[in-house]
């Protein structure tokens, strides 16, 4: 995998496939490879290349030490833009990688061509508030909880109970996110990212088309929270699938490869 310098940190990336670029940005600590379990071939397929990437603080990109903001993650990803010369670029995003997205659009238009922002929110409600609260009170304590302890967790935040209700597919996951917990782990300043700032009246100033795809059994950021945003931005809809939390696009990625495309068919 290719390696780029950009904003002072090298970020490894990925180019593949052939027409007009979909640049894809993860949620906050997952790997750009995510991507190729479904919505890279799907995107392919349709006749878009796609650039992946790991940001800042996923190996193998770099890991730099201290707490990251929400503007590193801007500019790391703008700067990737640029250096790759994909403007105006098509986007998909989910949670973090949406917001960076919204980001983009807001204080960069010029970059963004069309954008798909899945598991989304503009703003956070107490409870959103409350989990982030606790997430970095546990990060300060220094306490590492053990792998499987974070399997479960994640497992149980991030799918529907139609995937919990299935013994087999849990199994699969939990093997999964064990063994990613045990691995190379991803820097803690990632943790520090302000995911909870309501920006909800800068939305209105974005002018490309987007498409808000929102999950009907996502707990991290539930669908009433990616409504918001979807009415917020000028020119853009809203997709809710049913029957997946908040990694619907590994969840149920048919109906969401087929929502991304026909959008970026149009736009």
């Amino acid at each position: 995998m290719p390696f780029l310098r950009v904003n002072g940190v090298r970020l490894s990336y990925r180019r593949s496939g052939r027409g007009e670029p979909v640049l894809l940005i993860t949620g906050s600590g997952a790997a750009g490879h995510q991507w190729d379990m479904y919505q890279t071939p799907a995107l392919h397929e349709a006749g878009y290349a796609t650039v992946t990437f790991d940001s800042r603080g996923v190996p193998p990109s770099d890991a730099p030490a201290g707490e990251y903001t929400m503007a590193d993650m801007v500019a790391d990803v703008r700067g990737l833009i640029e250096a790759l010369d994909l403007a105006p670029c098509r986007i998909v995003g989910t949670s973090l990688g949406a917001l960076i997205a919204q980001r983009l659009a807001i204080g960069a238009p010029r970059l963004v061509r069309s954008a798909v922002l899945m598991a989304t929110r503009a703003r956070s409600d107490a409870f959103r508030r409350a989990r982030s609260a606790a997430e970095r009170r546990l990060l300060e304590s220094g306490v590492r909880l053990p792998p499987e302890y974070q399997a479960v967790n994640l497992v149980m935040q991030m799918f529907s109970p139609r995937t919990l209700g299935d013994d087999e597919a849990v199994a699969s996951w939990l093997e999964l996110f064990e063994l990613t917990a045990a691995g190379a782990p991803v820097a803690p300043g990632l943790e520090w990212v302000d995911t909870d700032a309501d920006h909800r009246a800068e939305l209105r100033r974005v002018s490309a088309p987007c498409r808000v795809i929102a999950f009907a059994d996502d707990l991290v950021c539930p669908p009433h929270l990616g409504a918001e945003v979807a009415d917020a931005i000028p020119n853009c809809d809203l997709v809710e699938i049913p029957g997946c939390g908040h990694l619907g696009h590994l969840e149920r990625p048919g109906p969401v490869n087929d929502a991304i495309v026909e959008f970026f068919d149009k736009h």
